[in-house]
């Protein structure tokens, strides 16, 4: 297999009822190690380019180039993805360079704005075959829609996806984005009236700070693409100081960033079991 649409990945995993993997990238060691951790599970992963991605390497285009590049050559299903852009230009450019899908953010706009402008951006990139996430409301980790007391109403988000025309949503039900420990508590209830309140797939940020058997739980009451950063990220940086520690002489970054590599792909391998188990 090589590079796939998302809408492919998550369309397949919503008429399954299981859940699919979407992993943030940092740098091309994290596209490496999540390639090689859809090989070990033998099972499809998206690769998430964020907006603060793109900023810190200068630009989407050296890091989606490299990204692209890896999962061309993955020997199962691969998609590439464009997280949480709140610039309509950032989903524009991401259209030209070969994304199959795309997320606008614009959860923190007035609700009539974010409607205007996630519309917009949805007509633009349907118009290019390029399937859309949305959302409602600020994302976690900011205290907003996501952060833990706030929920999303369905009667709310069907009118956001009729007015918008978006093919996925991300939603609100108790997560919250960089979450080190994973003590989030999900409404489950809630995501068994959104799923059937929307005809299309639910999404869940601030995955990381929820426990195994709570997302097999969310997965099983109707979440399909299940987005993952921060957990991973803490294998990857305690790999990097493992190798560290174990030798201070260490200045060849190969030497602790490959260790590190394997242990993000090991884990990442894991959770993509787990979701695609879940159903």
């Amino acid at each position: 297999m090589t590079l796939v649409p998302a809408r492919e990945l998550v369309t397949d995993a919503a008429r399954r009822g299981t859940g699919i993997g979407a992993f943030n990238v940092i740098h091309l060691e994290t596209a490496e190690a999540l390639v090689r951790a859809s090989a070990q599970a033998q099972l499809p992963v998206i690769l998430q380019i964020s907006q603060n991605c793109a900023d810190y390497h200068g630009g989407l285009e050296p890091i989606a180039l490299a990204t692209l590049a890896v999962a061309r050559r993955a020997e199962t299903p691969v998609a590439v993805h464009l997280d949480h852009a709140e610039r309509p230009d950032l989903v524009d450019e991401a259209i030209g360079l070969g994304f199959g899908s795309v997320m606008f953010d614009g959860g923190a706009l007035p609700y009539d704005e974010n409607v205007a402008l996630t519309a917009a951006v949805t007509e633009r990139a349907h118009a290019a075959g390029v399937y859309v996430e949305g959302e409602l409301g600020e994302v976690g980790g900011k205290d907003g829609a996501h952060a833990p007391g706030v929920r999303t109403d369905p009667a709310e988000a069907r009118a956001f996806v009729e007015a918008t025309g978006v093919d996925a949503l991300a939603v609100a039900v108790g997560s919250s984005h960089a979450m080190t420990d994973r003590t989030a508590s999900l409404d489950l209830s809630l995501i068994a009236r959104l799923r059937d309140a929307l005809a299309v797939p639910l999404v869940l940020h601030g995955s990381s700070g929820v426990a195994d058997d709570v997302l097999a739980d969310a997965v099983r009451a109707g979440m399909t693409k299940i987005n993952v950063s921060t957990h991973l990220n803490g294998f990857f940086t305690r790999a990097i100081r493992s190798a560290l520690d174990a030798d201070h002489r260490l200045v060849d970054s190969r030497k602790y960033l490959a260790p590190a590599r394997e242990a993000l792909a090991d884990e990442a391998a894991r959770m993509l079991r787990l979701f695609a188990l879940a159903g």
